[in-house]
């Protein structure tokens, strides 16, 4: 199983981002799939997951009812919209499948 994220970039605040999580095998309906990010010196923490099923969703307290998480079976890709960016939101994200994780995307929120 691989994982590769992609979408990520330079927003100013207050914009938005989809990122991507393509993945290299049909698991997303096996297991829940989740995005993570880790900001400079600071410890890796969960931002969103999504239910093998996709009937379940679960958001960090400071990113609902601004990020989103949802997936596409047929392309074996999870994704994570984010809108409302705000600085605090830069980090290298990243998207993981039981202990398999990919190898990040950068998301930069400045003006």
């Amino acid at each position: 199983l691989q994982l590769v994220e992609s979408g990520g970039g330079l927003v100013q605040p207050g914009g938005s981002l989809r990122l991507s999580c393509a993945t290299s095998g049909s698991t997303l309906e096996e297991y829940a799939t989740g995005w993570h990010r880790q900001a400079p010196g600071k410890e890796r923490e969960a931002v969103a997951c999504i239910s093998s099923s996709g009937r379940s969703t679960n958001y960090a307290d400071s990113v609902k009812g601004r990020f989103s998480i949802s997936r596409d079976i047929a392309k074996n890709t999870v994704y994570l919209q984010m809108n409302s960016l705000k600085p605090e939101d830069t980090a290298v994200y990243y998207c993981n499948v039981l202990a398999v994780w990919g190898q990040g995307t950068q998301v930069t929120v400045s003006s």
